[in-house]
């Protein structure tokens, strides 16, 4: 490894001084990266008091920390954050930057490219590296995902590139592991920003479908909101959430933070139960790394069957009632 070679950086998404798990899995393929590149992986964490968050961010890869802390970065506005992110990439010229593919992630990356100059691939699925050129190869699902291309940033530096939730897996936590880290100073002015925040109010109930460990999805197979109220009632009674193919979604079914693929959520549940679903690609980028698949669906050649772990051919709502059911009477007293 030489000095010359520049790093492997991850942008640290958190809230509240907790740190968002996709930050994690980002911290696994970036290192991974860094080492096929010779070079060091560093985390990038902006905000307010979140200092102590360093020590867990080596505890999963991370050999440096860039660390800025000011008051006007204690929650999320585009222009403070872009404006942070520019300065240190203008002054440490990382080559790689991976960022979530989360709503915050996705409005920072964009106006952190602009200012940089360079190109921004978004929702990736893989990642890997031209030793040879040194380049990151970046592979992501294209024309309505009945193809998947692979995209090159060859002459600008950083590469970068949001990161779907789910797509890689949290490395082994090394409890003991140590690093660098490095406090940087930034000049920011509450009074000349556009924006504020003059008051939050949180949702009801957030629909944490990326981490959910079953997941109850429907498709267009389920015919219409009476179908899902079935699929709430299988889901609630599993400790599980719901989900929705993208026809189901569309149709005015089920809320977006439901949907399941390539222009919804990439999930990866222990037990994924798809009832009415066909399996079109689109569809199973987002929910084909699951650790086991059960479809449910009345034509034999759906394309659902050629993952799942467990097919059945048959009525999707037989099926459900007989598992509620089957649930119900396994857990009377």
């Amino acid at each position: 490894m030489t000095k010359e070679n520049p790093e492997v950086w991850v942008f640290v998404e958190e809230i509240n001084s907790q740190i968002k798990p996709v930050s994690l899995e980002l911290l696994g393929i970036g290192k991974k990266l860094a080492t096929d590149l010779e070079t060091k992986l560093g985390a990038i964490l902006i905000g307010y008091r979140i200092k102590n968050l360093a020590s867990e961010l080596f505890s999963y890869g991370a050999e440096k920390v860039y660390l800025v802390e000011h008051p006007v970065l204690s929650y999320y506005r585009h222009e403070p954050f872009r404006d942070t992110l520019a300065y240190l990439a203008f002054k440490y010229k990382p080559d790689i930057l991976l960022v979530p593919a989360t709503p915050l992630g996705r409005d920072l990356a964009g106006g952190v490219a602009t200012c940089l100059e360079t190109g921004l691939t978004a929702d990736v699925t893989e990642l890997a590296i031209d030793k040879e050129k040194r380049l990151l190869l970046v592979t992501r699902p294209a024309y309505s995902g009945n193809l998947m291309a692979t995209i090159i940033c060859p002459e600008h530096r950083p590469q970068i590139t949001t990161v779907r939730p789910r797509v890689f897996s949290i490395p082994e936590k090394r409890k003991q592991a140590k690093g660098e880290l490095i406090e940087e100073k930034i000049d920011l002015k509450e009074e000349n920003l556009r924006t504020q925040r003059i008051g939050f109010i949180p949702k009801e109930r957030v629909v944490n479908l990326e981490y959910a460990e079953v997941i109850v999805a429907g498709g267009k197979g389920v015919g219409g909101k009476e179908g899902f109220s079935l699929l709430q009632e299988l889901a609630k009674l599993l400790n599980g959430e719901v989900g929705a193919s993208r026809l189901a979604v569309s149709a005015g079914w089920i809320s977006h933070e439901h949907q399941v693929g390539q222009t919804g959520k990439t999930v990866r549940p222990k037990v994924y139960l798809a009832f009415g679903i066909s399996g079109k690609i689109q569809h199973r980028v987002g929910m084909q790394n699951s650790d086991l698949i059960i479809a449910v669906n009345k034509d034999p050649s759906a394309e659902i069957f050629q993952i799942a772990d467990l097919g059945i051919v048959g009525d999707w709502k037989k099926v459900c009632v007989a598992l509620i059911e089957k649930i119900k009477r396994e857990r009377k007293p």
